[in-house]
Parts: C-alpha cells; sequence; structure tokens
C-alpha cells in the first residue's frame, strides 16, 4: 500500500484545535503504517481572517505531537493560493463540458420564487445561457449520491434533495467545495479522513472528482468530539487550543496517546502505549462513530503516568522552563524525585518546590487558616525546640514531631498541618520531612519563628 496517500488540511484561522490534532493523528497513523505520505495543505484563500501567525501555529503545534519533516512519511507544507490557476482552469472545464453554469440570481430572488428561506437554489439559471455571475455545479435530478464511508458505511444523498452549489464566486474565486477537491485531486490523495462536519461536502465533492476525470477518494468521517454535557468541543465554551495543554506542562507523548483513543481502540484494555504500538494496530476501519467524549480528568491522568515513566533527568530538564533562572537547579535535583511522583502536568513543578528558593514561603490565608488550628503555637513551638538538635534525616524529624503530637493529643497528621504550611506555604506538596531536610536545619527554623511571630501578633 505505498501508493497510499492522505491529507491534513487546516485554516489558518486561529489557535489549533484538538479535534484538528485528533484528525491529523490519525491521517499520520495511516500514512506511516502504510509507508505511503502524509500531506500539509494549508488553506489560506480566506484572506480576510488568514495570518501567519496562525500558519506557523499550526506547524509548530504539529511538529509538537510529532508529525514534521524529520520522518520521510511527511510532504508540504503546500498553500492552497497557490494552486488558485488550477481552481480556475477546473471551473473553465466544467463550465466548458456542460457540468457547470453561470446563475446571476440574488438570495432573495430565489426566496421569491421558492417561498421559502430553507429550499435550496431552484435552477433557475440552468438553460438561459449567461456568460457571468457566479458558478453553479450542475448536480444530477435523479438517483443518489453515495459516499462510502470506512467509519459511516454506505451514505446515501438524494439527487433531488441536493441544489446546484456554487463553486465559484462572480470574480471567479473558488469556493472552499471546489478548491478542496482540485487540491486534493493534484496532490494525488488517495484517502481523506476528517471531521464528521464535513460529510455533506462528501456527497458535492463524490459528485465533482468524475466530474473533474477523477475517481474519488476513500472517505472517513470522524466522530465529533464533545465535552462532558456531550455537547461539541467549542473554543467559545470549552479549553480546546492544543498551545494551552502544552503551554500547562502536557506532554506530547500523553496527548498523542490520549487524543488516538478519541473514536478508537486498539481492541483490548490496554490504554497506555507507545506511538510505534498504535500505528501497528490503528485501522480507519476501527474507528468508532459515535461520539468521543474529551475527559480532561483522563488526559491529566494519562499525562501523570507519562511524567512518572520519564527518566528522572529528563524530568528535570523537562521542568526547566518552568522554573525561574535564579532557582538553584542543583538545590532542584534534591527534590526531583519526590516531586515526580506527585505532579500530573509539569506546570504544577512551581507550587512544590518554590519554597526552597524564595526567601519566604508563600502565604495562601485559605492555607494559613485551615492549618492554623490544634495549638499551633505549641506545636511549632516544641519543634522549634526540638529541631536545635534532632538529627536532619527524614525519619528523624517524623519522629520529633510525633512526639510533639502526642505530648499535645494529637495524631501526626494533625500536628503536621501548621508545621507545612509554615515551612512551605501550602497544605499540601512533597512529603514534608524529606522537604525540611532539604530546606536545611537554619532556614526551617526561621520559617518557624517567622509563623509563630505572625500567630502571636496581636
Amino acid at each position: 500500500m505505498t501508493d497510499v496517500r492522505v491529507r491534513f488540511a487546516p485554516s489558518p484561522t486561529g489557535m489549533f484545535h484538538v479535534g484538528s490534532a485528533r484528525a491529523a493523528l490519525f491521517n499520520w497513523a495511516v500514512a506511516e503504517r502504510a509507508g505511503g505520505r502524509f500531506i500539509l495543505r494549508i488553506e489560506d484563500t480566506d484572506a480576510t481572517r488568514n495570518r501567519p501567525e496562525w500558519t506557523e501555529g499550526i506547524i509548530s503545534a504539529l511538529d509538537w505531537i510529532g508529525i514534521n519533516g524529520t520522518n520521510p512519511v511527511f510532504e508540504g507544507p503546500y498553500f492552497q493560493s497557490a494552486y488558485e490557476p488550477q481552481h480556475r482552469e477546473a471551473v473553465a472545464k466544467l463550465l466548458a463540458d456542460g457540468k457547470a453554469y453561470y446563475c446571476d440570481c440574488t438570495r432573495e430572488q430565489v426566496q421569491e420564487r421558492t417561498g421559502s428561506k430553507d429550499k435550496g437554489y431552484d435552477g433557475h439559471c440552468r438553460e438561459r445561457g449567461l456568460t457571468a455571475g457566479a458558478v453553479r455545479f450542475r448536480t444530477p435530478d435523479e438517483g443518489v449520491t453515495v459516499v462510502d464511508d470506512l467509519v459511516r458505511g454506505r451514505v446515501e444523498f438524494p439527487n433531488n434533495a441536493q441544489e446546484d452549489f456554487v463553486i465559484a464566486r462572480s470574480d471567479g474565486s473558488p469556493l472552499y467545495v471546489l478548491a478542496n477537491a482540485v487540491d486534493d485531486i493534484t496532490q494525488g490523495v488517495t484517502h481523506v479522513a476528517r471531521g464528521e462536519e464535513h460529510l455533506p461536502n462528501a456527497a458535492r465533492q463524490e459528485l465533482l472528482w468524475p466530474a473533474l476525470g477523477a475517481t474519488p477518494p476513500v472517505w472517513a468521517h470522524l466522530p465529533v468530539i464533545v465535552n462532558e454535557q456531550r455537547k461539541k468541543l467549542s473554543k467559545r465554551r470549552d479549553k480546546v487550543a492544543l498551545e494551552d495543554y502544552r503551554a500547562e506542562g502536557y506532554l506530547p507523548e500523553a496527548m498523542v496517546n490520549y487524543l488516538m483513543l478519541l473514536g478508537w481502540g486498539p481492541g483490548d484494555d490496554r490504554e497506555i502505549m507507545p506511538w510505534s504500538e498504535m500505528v501497528e494496530r490503528f485501522s480507519l476501519e476501527d474507528v468508532n462513530p459515535s461520539n468521543a467524549f474529551f475527559d480532561e480528568k483522563k488526559l491529566r491522568a494519562f499525562n501523570g503516568e507519562y511524567i512518572r515513566a520519564l527518566p528522572l533527568e529528563t524530568f528535570e530538564a523537562r521542568c526547566t522552563s518552568y522554573l525561574d533562572d535564579s532557582w538553584d537547579r542543583e538545590l532542584f535535583s534534591k527534590v526531583a524525585a519526590l516531586a515526580q511522583t506527585r505532579i500530573t502536568v509539569l506546570s504544577e513543578i512551581r507550587q512544590n518546590v518554590d519554597f526552597l528558593f524564595l526567601e519566604e514561603p508563600v502565604f495562601d490565608q485559605a492555607s494559613w487558616d485551615k492549618a492554623m488550628k490544634n495549638s499551633p503555637v505549641e506545636i511549632l513551638t516544641d519543634y522549634l525546640d526540638r529541631l536545635k538538635a534532632v538529627s536532619w534525616d527524614p525519619e528523624s524529624l517524623k519522629q520529633a514531631l510525633e512526639e510533639v503530637g502526642v505530648a499535645h493529643g494529637l495524631k501526626l497528621g494533625k500536628a503536621q498541618a501548621p508545621v507545612r504550611v509554615a515551612v512551605t506555604g501550602r497544605t499540601v506538596g512533597l512529603p514534608l520531612f524529606e522537604s525540611i531536610e532539604v530546606l536545611g536545619r537554619d532556614r526551617a527554623k526561621e520559617r518557624l519563628r517567622s509563623a509563630l511571630e505572625r500567630l502571636q501578633k496581636p
């Protein structure tokens, strides 16, 4: 199957949607498994909405999830605007062959003739012989147009329900439905895997391809991705930009793994698996047509699994962008292994280790109020006193606080709450006694004294 050629054709009109990333990965897997080609085509013909930074964002986002020119499967990027001559030639051919015609009807005129704004075009200009205007494709009056879809099976579109659709504006510029088909034909695309919302376009393109002398591609329309309310993911309502997940500290390996499972599964109970294995197992025929739920909690859990599987040195390196340049990397290394077992996104590293690098820990009123109960002055005073001579290792530090707690009728969990907030500023974080060990005797004692002063202020 070395002749398999798939394409991913985004428009540079905004941030990179996770649904687009899923479609790109499915196509990438098809191309890799078949030893074919993955074509990146930027559909940039809408000059009013396109911006260069969006194009750069698409390429950067794809690179982040492993789709780039380092793999011989990759081809491009191409730009749809470069194919405008072919678009215009296709329109001219369809006009010359009698498969398209000019139309000067306005929407208001069509509504007036049909008596409804919901009815499609009525074919008024089919036989008028116009030589200018918008260009419409002449759809068959009878029969059905069949889209044989690898995901949805046989989908039939009655031709009498399809209007003569516009393929070019009156200024000669092509519409998406024609440009998309011409580009695919020109680039030798054999398989089109894209979102379910494009299925109606497939019926029109199924007519256009043979009209232009080409065999239609293999179709696969992927399931809609929905949120917790089972509504289609929306950039106005949901967190959908791949860039946001990258900035938050999701690993590309985890994101790729999770996105591949939105509508497809390997057929067993395993979910965490390397890309190479997913490619071996993936098939468009196995994609489920039902809506796919984007569960951010599950994605976060995936990411935690991948973080914990990183070699420690790699974990430390990936945390670097979330740590200030002034922070001591050698000191960070002493707690990195502890942090690696607790965070689920890399951006959480700051709140777990910043107590080591700040002159004073952050002050959070809610954490303070929650922790400073159950005789905090007595607990902090007694523990401070014990820190003068205790052996400076986690077990000894823990034993000292346990003894303080017993003296005040408190279990360790209750006794350590005010100590943790005094030392780290937060109620949750790395293991307390390992944190105190790394912080050092002098700094730990100073923070306990500072907390006592705050408690004793009138």
